[in-house]
């Protein structure tokens, strides 16, 4: 397994600090998939859970998009794989789904993230709030942070089971 990733920085302030870690459990994502087949990605944890690499990239790029481009951006755009009628699509529909399309898709709403955020400071206000609460930028990055590195802990498990690659 190919390991390019640069390792988070050990200080600097709260913006480089929060981007560096969260550029590097996005780079961890991308590592825990790297080399595998399209069948392989689409391998699922166990029975009854859907859970897959796949799976994981597509939710993920779900979550870049909702947090930055419609929650702090405010873009009128639809979710990502019909979620607003099916909440888990981007895991049950892995099995089928095209894995350029998702890695695609992953890579450009995280570049669209990267840029909205940017040009935002840390303390900007989503123009949505999020079960009824205001939410500021600093929160989002700290929460898409949490949000790799939960999932990223899944993908350990996952890529082990695949091919028995272990790594951080």
């Amino acid at each position: 397994m190919t390991d390019d990733r640069m390792p988070p920085v050990f200080s600097g302030d709260e913006r480089t600090v929060l981007n560096s870690w969260l550029e590097w459990h996005r780079a961890t994502l991308a590592v825990k998939c790297a080399g595998l087949s399209d069948e392989q990605l689409r391998e699922r944890a166990v029975p009854p859970s859907n859970l897959s690499l796949l799976g994981l990239v597509r939710h993920m790029a779900h979550v870049e998009r909702a947090w930055f481009r419609r929650n702090i951006a405010d873009e009128d755009i639809p979710l990502l794989y019909g979620k607003e009628t099916s909440p888990d699509a981007d895991f049950e529909e892995a099995g089928t789904a095209s894995v350029e399309e998702a890695f695609t898709t992953w890579q450009d709403e995280m570049e669209r993230a990267r840029k909205i955020s940017a040009e935002l400071p840390l303390d900007a206000m989503a123009k949505r709030q999020r079960d009824g609460q205001d939410v500021s930028h600093r929160r989002i990055l700290v929460h898409l942070i949490q949000e790799y590195a939960r999932h990223n802990g899944q993908a350990d498990l996952l890529r082990e089971r695949i091919d028995g690659v272990t790594g951080e």
